[in-house]
């Protein structure tokens, strides 16, 4: 026997065992960049700044929000899929993600191959919402005038391919009705140009709540299967009107694929830990806590591409 070698392997073997200790306690070493693929103020950037100032309280560094819209989030996803892999870059993750890719012909990254999920955050309902210029104060009315609607009504959303964006094609689908989709470059401007009257139709987060009760849009519809009790007064769009019609929408948190996993496992338990905490401030937004463990937030990332794919191909939705 090599008792040198079997000495050597011993040896290396602890010092792994020792090193992911080690480079977890030792992290972050200098200030995190969090990239949203969205525009400053909606919905995905609130989620983003919430848990990002509880991971600087706890982790003693600066997580920096850095918003980058574009190509409904292609730009911040391919940010992230080359970003070195040291935890000192992070993305926050919607459906968005792992629906591109059957959106669009050339997307240069992969959810499921490229990102490490750290975390789900918050799960969502979308807000069906309607224009004060628009005579239609329920899903009925609302499909029966987009029946008869010339020109067509437009409804908005925070990007091509995003969670709202195909919250509407599927309502197309199901419901008969044809609306003309007007992407924004994020939520606050999709919401902004809603309450101007300048499109007529939205679904958006639970930021439209105050909005709808100040009297300056009209909610009609939640998009869950259940209403929501930040507004329990708003019927569900399948008890409205279209049977069978249920999205939720989601937010959580990945890092390049090759993070070490001590990183990703640290980050993982200041989430879990801090979400208890940020409870109410995101039932503010319309949102409920999720949590988990890194493994079931990789395991949505999978189920949600796959369920996805097929709204995709049953709406027709394409971008070139």
């Amino acid at each position: 026997m090599n008792f040198g070698f079997v000495l050597a392997a011993v040896t290396a073997s602890c010092c792994v065992a020792y090193a992911a200790p080690a480079l977890s306690q030792n992290y972050p070493s200098r200030p995190v960049r969090v990239l949203v693929g969205l525009a400053p103020g909606g919905g995905t950037d609130s989620v983003a700044r919430l848990i990002t100032q509880k991971l600087a309280d706890t982790l003693g560094q600066s997580f920096v929000v850095d918003n980058r819209p574009g190509a409904s989030g292609n730009v911040a996803g391919e940010m992230a899929a080359r970003a070195a892999p040291d935890g000192h870059t992070l993305i926050v993750v919607t459906p968005t993600y792992v629906i591109n890719p059957s959106l669009y012909r050339n997307v240069l990254y992969d959810a499921i191959r490229d990102f490490a999920g750290v975390a789900q955050i918050v799960d969502a309902q979308y807000y069906l919402s309607v224009a004060n210029n628009v005579p239609a104060a329920s899903v009925k009315e609302l499909i029966a005038l987009a029946k008869t609607r010339n020109p067509r009504l437009s409804y908005a959303s925070s990007g091509i391919g995003s969670s709202n964006h195909l919250s509407g094609e599927l309502l197309k689908t199901m419901a008969g009705i044809e609306m003309t989709h007007v992407p924004y470059k994020g939520g606050a401007p999709a919401l902004s140009a809603l309450i101007a009257g300048e499109i007529q139709v939205s679904f958006t987060s639970g930021v439209i709540v105050p909005h709808s009760r100040a009297g300056r849009v009209k909610t009609i519809a939640v998009t869950g299967a259940k209403r929501t009790p930040l507004a329990p007064e708003i019927p569900t769009i399948n008890e409205a009107g279209v049977p069978g019609y249920e999205v939720v929408g989601w937010y959580g948190m990945a890092a390049p694929i090759k993070t070490p996993r001590a990183i990703v496992e640290r980050l993982n338990s200041v989430i879990n830990k801090a979400l208890p905490e940020l409870r109410d401030r995101y039932a503010a937004l319309g949102m409920d806590l999720a949590g988990g463990s890194p493994a079931e937030f990789d395991a949505l990332l999978r189920t949600e591409r796959d369920k996805w794919a097929k709204v995709v191909k049953l709406s027709g939705a394409k971008v070139e």
